[in-house]
C-alpha cells in the first residue's frame, strides 16, 4: 500500500508540475531572469503550493503518526551551517543554469529531448561524486 500512495502522490506531483509548465526550462529561466524578461507566473506556482502544503501540513501534524508508517519522520537538524549553504548556493546555481532542478526534470524525462536526458544523467553522476566524498557529520542536537 505504501508504494502505491508513494506512486499516486508522484504522479499528482509530476502532473502539477506539467500543468504549471515548471518542466519547461525556458518557463523557468524566464522567472528567474528578473532585469529581463520576467515572467512571474510560476511565483503563483509556488505560492499556491506553499499554501497547499501549509494548511496540509498544520492538519497532518495533530495526528500522532502517518497513516501508513509508525512515525513521523522529521528533520531534526535546525542549524544553519556550511554544507547547508555551500549544498544551497550549488542548487541555485544550476537551476539558473539550466532551468531544471530534480523533480521536474523527472518530470520531464518522457520528453526525450537532449537537454533533459544530459541534465538527468549528469544529476545521477553527480548524487555517485556526493557518496564518495567524504564529508563530516553533523552533530544531533
Amino acid at each position: 500500500m505504501k508504494l502505491l500512495i508513494a506512486f499516486v502522490a508522484g504522479l499528482l506531483m509530476s502532473l502539477g508540475m506539467a500543468i504549471s509548465k515548471m518542466i519547461d526550462p525556458q518557463k523557468v529561466l524566464s522567472f528567474l531572469d528578473i532585469t529581463g524578461n520576467w515572467d512571474p507566473s510560476l511565483a503563483l506556482v509556488m505560492a499556491s503550493a506553499l499554501a497547499v502544503y501549509s494548511i496540509g501540513f498544520y492538519f497532518v501534524m495533530k495526528k500522532p503518526a502517518p497513516l501508513f508508517e509508525k512515525t513521523f519522520y522529521l528533520p531534526t537538524h535546525q542549524q544553519i551551517d556550511r554544507p547547508l549553504l555551500v549544498g544551497a548556493a550549488l542548487f541555485g546555481i544550476g537551476w539558473g543554469m539550466v532551468g531544471y532542478c530534480p523533480g521536474p526534470a523527472i518530470s520531464a524525462i518522457s520528453s526525450l529531448s537532449s537537454g533533459t536526458l544530459g541534465f538527468i544523467a549528469t544529476m545521477i553522476i553527480g548524487w555517485f561524486i556526493a557518496k564518495s566524498v567524504k564529508l563530516p557529520q553533523r552533530n544531533k542536537p
